[in-house]
């Protein structure tokens, strides 16, 4: 089979990155995709929600150590700030990027959720020559787990190791773990439909972190404390 053909052997759509960032983050996947993945089910990842929830609502003290205003959401001057703290060395074109990247809903800032889809990032491309290890600075060890643990189920997802996610990739996910239950194939299309936001019928990392912040409802604790 080869990388542009589905399963069912016709064509699948190719996604080609839209910005030098979507790029890297594409490279980057498909060199974590070649060293394989520990998750053997779409169960597997499910199970590991309550530990990740919890891993990530403790970035909330980051955040709000970078929010130097208090308003609930880092500007792109507190974002350039916040990088020099943690000595992560990116140039200005690609703190844009980042910024442009995460700041989906164009509000006048980077809310929590997108903030934690930033540092995702970061970690995923911290091989990379412009970024550094944000551990130690951090101090939270155990989010670099997370995010490891992030990467490693998208790399579950992501069959073709081609850097992207694609519809017939989730049903087959989702398939190998309901052993082809009736309800699988609605329940792949859900799924599917929450992380392709731009409904190009492709999935890149950075969607998939999105969607998962609402899987495990870090978007409904935002509309908590703005209540």
């Amino acid at each position: 089979m080869g990388g542009a053909v589905g399963k069912s052997g016709s064509p699948r759509k190719v996604s080609i990155p839209e910005t030098k960032l979507e790029a890297k983050m594409v490279e980057a996947m498909q060199q974590r995709a070649s060293e394989g993945s520990a998750m053997k089910s779409f169960n597997s990842i499910i199970l590991k929600f309550p530990k990740i929830d919890e891993s990530l609502r403790n970035c909330k003290a980051i955040f709000e150590q970078f929010d130097e205003d208090a308003n609930g959401a880092i500007d792109h001057e507190e974002l350039q700030k916040s990088f020099h703290k943690l000595e992560i060395t990116f140039t200005e074109e690609e703190i844009n990027d980042l910024f442009e990247a995460c700041d989906i809903n164009a509000y006048m800032g980077m809310q929590f959720n997108e903030f934690i889809v930033l540092l995702c990032l970061v970690y995923l491309l911290k091989d990379d020559p412009t970024a550094l290890r944000t551990k130690s600075r951090m101090g939270m060890p155990k989010l670099e787990a997370t995010f490891e643990t992030l990467v490693d189920a998208f790399v579950f997802l992501d069959k073709n190791k081609d850097g992207y996610v694609s519809k017939s990739e989730m049903v087959q996910a989702i398939n190998e773990t309901t052993s082809g239950e009736r309800s699988s194939g609605r329940i792949a299309m859900k799924r599917f439909e929450e992380m392709d936001w731009d409904k190009n019928g492709m999935v890149n990392f950075k969607e998939f972190l999105f969607a998962f912040t609402r899987w495990v409802g870090i978007d409904e604790m935002e509309d908590e404390e703005d209540e």
